[in-house]
C-alpha cells in the first residue's frame, strides 16, 4: 500500500504533505457537498426568504475572517502550519451534527457560522503549507492538486446525496423536508472525521527555524507585503463582489424547475469538469504564468452569469454546469499560486489569510447584494450584476496586477 501511495505522489511530481492534503479535501468535501448542497433547500423548506438565505451563507462564508488572518499571522510567528490546520478541521467537523437540532433560521446560522469558523481557522495555514512545500515553482500543481481533489470529493458527495435523495424522495421532488436532510448530516459527519485523521497522523510538520521565526516577529504588520499582492487581492476582492454564495445557483435551477434530484446531478457534472480541469490548469500555469489561466477563467464566469441571468429551461442549467466548472478549473487554484509566487515565504500566513479574509467579505456582500436583487428586483438582476463585476475585475486584472513567473524544475 506505501510503495502505491509513493508511486501515485511521484508520478504526479508533487510533495507527500500537498499529496495527503490533497485527500483531506477529499473526504472533506465529501462530507460538506452532501449536508450543504441541499442546506439552502432545506431553508427553503423552512419557510426562509432569499434574503436570509443569502445573507446565512454570506456570513457562513465569511464568518471567520478575522480568524483567516490571525490563523495565518499566528502560523507565521510560530512557524506552525499543522496543527493549526488540523484545528480547523476539527472544529467544522464537530459542529456538523449539530445541525440536527436545527429548527429555525437563527439555529441553522449560528451553526453554519461555526462551521465556516473552523475553515477560517485551517485555510490560511493550510495554504501556507502547501506554498511552503512548493517553493520551486511547482505551486500551480500543488494548489491544482488540492483544488482537484477537493473537487473529485464534491462530486463524490453531490452523488452519494443524488442516491439517497433518489431512493427516499423520487427523481422528482422539489422540495427536501428536514428528516430528509438530517439523513445526509448523519452519513456527512463519517468522511469528514476520516479527514481530521489524515491530517493528524500523515501530514509531516514543516516548522521554521528559530532564526525565521524571530525574524518574522520583528517584520512590520502587514505592510511590507509586495505591491503587486496588494493589487492582486484589490482586483481579487472586486472579483469576488460579483461572485454570489453557490447556493443562489441551486436556487436558480430549482426556479427554473430542476428537481432537487436533478440539480444534484447538475453539481456531479460542475464538480467533474471542475476536478478534472484543475491539476492540468495547474500544471500549465507553472509553464507559462498565472495571468493569462484566470483572466480566461474569468471570462468563462462572466458568460456563465450571463447564462444565469436569462436561464429558462433546465438545458440552460446543464451548460451553466459545464461552464461553472471550467472556470472554477481555471481560476480557484491558480489564485492561489498566484499569491505564493509573489510573497515572501516568510509573509505567506499573513498573506493568505488577508486573501482569504478579503474575499470572505467580498462574498459577504455579493451574497447579500444578490439575495436582495433576487427577491426585490429580479433573480436575472443578481446574475447580471455579478457579470459585470467580474467584467470590471478583468480589466484590473489585464492592465493593472504584475505577474512573477517562477519556472517549475
Amino acid at each position: 500500500m506505501l510503495q502505491i501511495y509513493n508511486k501515485q505522489r511521484k508520478n504526479l511530481g508533487i510533495n507527500r504533505n500537498v499529496f495527503v492534503l490533497g485527500w483531506v479535501s477529499f473526504f472533506t468535501d465529501v462530507s460538506s457537498e452532501m449536508i450543504f448542497r441541499a442546506f439552502p433547500l432545506f431553508l427553503n423548506a423552512l419557510g426562509v426568504g432569499t434574503s436570509i438565505i443569502g445573507l446565512i451563507e454570506g456570513l457562513g462564508y465569511s464568518a471567520a475572517n478575522f480568524v483567516k488572518i490571525l490563523s495565518g499571522w499566528g502560523s507565521d510567528r510560530l512557524g506552525e502550519r499543522k496543527w493549526l490546520t488540523a484545528a480547523g478541521y476539527g472544529l467544522s467537523t464537530i459542529a456538523k451534527p449539530f445541525l440536527l437540532i436545527a429548527s429555525g433560521w437563527g439555529s441553522a446560522l449560528v451553526i453554519r457560522v461555526i462551521e465556516r469558523a473552523g475553515k477560517g481557522v485551517r485555510i490560511s495555514p493550510r495554504d501556507a503549507l502547501i506554498a511552503d512545500c512548493t517553493s520551486d515553482g511547482t505551486a500551480g500543481r500543488g494548489f491544482g492538486f488540492q483544488k482537484a481533489m477537493d473537487s473529485f470529493g464534491a462530486m463524490v458527495g453531490v452523488a452519494i446525496a443524488a442516491v439517497i435523495i433518489y431512493c427516499t424522495l423520487g427523481p422528482d421532488t422539489v422540495l427536501i423536508a428536514p428528516e430528509d436532510f438530517h439523513r445526509l448530516v448523519i452519513i456527512g459527519v463519517i468522511p469528514a472525521a476520516i479527514a481530521v485523521f489524515l491530517i493528524v497522523f500523515f501530514v509531516k510538520q514543516v516548522r521554521a527555524t528559530r532564526a525565521e521565526r524571530e525574524a518574522a516577529r520583528r517584520l512590520p504588520q502587514p505592510r511590507i507585503l509586495d505591491k503587486r499582492f496588494l493589487m492582486f487581492l484589490t482586483v481579487m476582492v472586486l472579483f469576488n463582489l460579483g461572485n454570489s454564495a453557490d447556493a443562489f445557483l441551486i436556487l436558480r435551477a430549482n426556479y427554473v424547475g430542476v428537481s432537487v434530484f436533478y440539480v444534484f446531478l447538475l453539481l456531479i457534472v460542475y464538480n467533474l469538469i471542475y476536478a478534472l480541469a484543475s491539476f492540468p490548469m495547474g500544471r500549465l500555469s507553472d509553464r507559462i504564468g498565472r495571468k493569462k489561466i484566470i483572466v480566461i477563467g474569468w471570462t468563462i464566469y462572466v458568460i456563465t452569469y450571463i447564462l444565469m441571468a436569462v436561464a429558462s429551461s433546465e438545458w440552460y442549467m446543464l451548460v451553466v454546469a459545464v461552464t461553472y466548472g471550467l472556470y472554477a478549473g481555471l481560476a480557484e487554484g491558480v489564485s492561489k499560486a498566484f499569491v505564493c509566487d509573489i510573497v515572501s515565504p516568510k509573509r505567506r500566513g499573513i498573506a493568505y489569510g488577508l486573501y482569504h479574509g478579503m474575499v470572505g467579505f467580498a462574498l459577504l456582500l455579493a451574497s447579500v447584494i444578490a439575495g436582495l436583487l433576487w427577491e426585490y428586483i429580479d433573480p436575472s438582476a443578481a446574475f447580471y450584476f455579478g457579470a459585470a463585476m467580474s467584467g470590471l475585475a478583468i480589466i484590473g486584472m489585464i492592465f493593472f496586477v504584475k505577474e512573477l513567473h517562477i519556472t517549475a524544475k
